[in-house]
């Protein structure tokens, strides 16, 4: 999705029921990046991958085309760094100002406007990226220079991986072992074991209301998403010569998760399901 900021809100999304109601609750739509681009002052952005946030800005019909000078941009995407350091030059190159703003905190804490924010970009600014992101989120975070908010989203889906999948052995390990899956799930979120994919993300069905796992594990953080995520992680400790052995374990986990279609689609919780059918 691509959103000005502007008094009633401009859309642009390839998803066209997504815009419909963004349009329904009074925002304007835009038919491309560029025609957004040319009647904004602040955009955000939030699109899967590198390739993406690359076509929106720099695409035949992207932001750059039509960038007013001092647009303030603010991508929320999970990409490589290294290419939001080059969408940084060129949107400086327009003289505008760009911040990479990726979030945490997965769908709840989105619908309920409780998301962190990790900002990378020039200190100058950052007051006004904070004005605008406060909106959706509960922490907004100056985490350094361009690119730096990127890292500290990477670090972090890196640890939520492992401790996700650490999650789902244990549980069902446990209750294979005869452990009622509420009563085990209460006492690890009391224990020293207590981690987010425990105590507000639980990944066994019929343990908590309102996470994927209550639904089959529809909607939520996408397994492929993960996949995505964790591929870039690597990529980020080879070329900071950082070991990552769980981290790499991790991703050969998800790969083989998402070979198969019955998971891949699903939200990244899903792991639980498959240790349980094995």
């Amino acid at each position: 999705a691509v959103v000005s900021t502007q008094s009633t809100g401009v859309v642009f999304d390839v998803n066209d029921a997504s815009v419909q109601d963004l349009k329904n609750s009074g925002a304007g739509a835009c038919s491309t990046p560029s025609e957004l681009a040319a009647c904004s002052d602040v955009v955000v952005t939030m699109v899967p991958s590198s390739p993406h946030v690359q076509e929106v800005f720099s695409g035949s019909d992207g932001l750059l085309k039509s960038l007013k000078p001092g647009t303030l941009c603010i991508d929320s995407s999970t990409i490589d760094p290294a290419v939001s350091k080059d969408i940084d030059s060129a949107v400086r190159a327009a003289g505008s100002h760009f911040y990479d703003a990726p979030v945490s905190g997965g769908v709840v804490a989105a619908e309920n406007g409780m998301l962190t924010f990790m900002v990378g970009g020039d200190a100058d600014k950052f007051d006004e990226v904070k004005s605008y992101l406060d909106h959706m989120g509960a922490n907004v975070i100056h985490c350094g220079a361009n690119g730096n908010g990127l890292v500290v989203k990477l670090c972090n889906n890196m640890m939520l991986a492992v401790s996700m999948i650490g999650a789902a052995e244990t549980l069902n390990m446990g209750i294979k072992m005869g452990m009622e899956r509420k009563l085990l799930s209460e006492i690890l979120g009391k224990s020293t074991a207590r981690c987010w994919s425990i105590d507000t993300y639980n990944p066994v069905p019929g343990v908590m209301d309102g996470v994927p796992a209550s639904r089959d594990f529809e909607g939520g953080f996408g397994a492929t998403l993960m996949l995505k995520d964790l591929g870039l992680a690597e990529l980020m400790a080879t070329g900071s010569d950082s070991p990552i052995v769980l981290g790499k374990m991790a991703k050969q986990i998800y790969e083989e998760l998402c070979q198969d279609q019955n998971f891949a689609p699903k939200d990244f919780g899903v792991i639980f399901k498959k240790l349980s059918e094995q």
